[in-house]
């Protein structure tokens, strides 16, 4: 019995030492500091408390489907405002003489879209290229913000009384699946436009299973629509969870990494910086070209 008493009390305490950590002033677990990260500002219409911000994940749940993140409409808009600007100054300064470092940079991303778009888009199209550049430079705005250490805006915004701050767009599911499903749209739209409702449906129809007898080309048409019908499904979802996912991972980590005592933070949070300055620039690029490919195959006939 002095065994147990002696040792039961040394457990206790070392297990409250592993699972308490610094996060806040409020002293929170591992797991809330986990969720308070990772949770967005939500605002919605509660069933008891009606129109308001929800205080965890459950009253966020209960708002619905129609509830809104505000953290993530603030940042996507906002840096999506900061790109129509940084570009807009770039044009108006633009000179056929030296050009500025402002110039330069503008014109590479351009560039560099544009050649990718030359590349991969066979067909003639005034919105595509604009199109791509958006979603290179937006999407890589939002995926640089998980750059910021993890702390500091989720920390300033509880200062002045606003319970959470996902600064991150492209962690949060509803972002990146609205981005696709425009994607998704504007390519139905244009396979529409350019083959006709009768030259879309034969492309669903007919392929990937064909014959030259007709009762056996019926027999393929169920076949190949629900063949042709999951994959054009799966083109927007997958296209958003592959962002979503990366960088949710990525941002996943940063957090675990804040939970370490400081010198650890700074061993390992710089390195992981680096390579997700990589994943950042690499996530957006697959998006965009995707994008290109998507409505190249809208503008294409069979």
């Amino acid at each position: 019995m002095s065994d147990v008493s002696t040792h039961q009390p040394k457990f206790d305490e070392e297990t409250l030492k592993a699972d308490v950590m610094a996060s806040s002033e409020a002293g929170r677990t591992t797991t809330e500091y986990i969720q308070h990260h990772l949770q967005n500002l939500v605002f919605g219409v509660h069933p008891e408390n009606g129109l308001s911000i929800a205080h965890g994940s459950e009253e966020a749940a209960a708002m619905g489907f129609w509830a809104i993140h505000l953290d993530s409409m603030f940042w996507s808009i906002g840096l999506g405002l900061l790109f129509l600007w940084i570009f807009k100054k770039g044009a108006d300064k633009a000179t056929s003489g030296v050009p500025g470092p402002l110039q330069n940079f503008v014109e590479l991303i351009v560039e560099f879209v544009d050649e990718n778009v030359r590349e991969t888009f066979n067909g003639k199209s005034e919105v595509v290229a604009p199109l791509a550049l958006t979603i290179f430079v937006w999407v890589f705005l939002m995926n640089l913000m998980d750059l910021i250490p993890v702390d500091w805006i989720p920390y300033a915004a509880e200062r002045i009384g606003i319970p959470y701050q996902k600064i991150v767009p492209s962690t949060d599911v509803n972002v990146t699946l609205g981005m696709s499903f425009s994607v998704f749209a504007l390519m139905i739209y244009y396979s529409l436009k350019i083959k006709g409702a009768g030259g879309f449906f034969k492309e669903l129809a007919f392929q990937p299973f064909n014959s030259p007898n007709v009762l056996v080309q019926a027999l393929f048409v169920p076949i190949n629509l629900l063949l042709e019908g999951v994959a054009l499904i799966a083109k927007p979802i997958s296209l958003g969870l592959r962002l979503f996912g990366n960088m949710y991972a990525g941002e996943l980590i940063f957090i675990l990494i804040a939970l370490l005592p400081f010198y650890a933070q700074w061993a390992l949070s710089v390195p992981w910086a680096l390579f997700h300055i990589l994943v950042i620039t690499l996530q957006a690029f697959i998006f965009m070209m995707l994008t290109i490919v998507y409505m190249s195959m809208a503008h294409e006939h069979h």
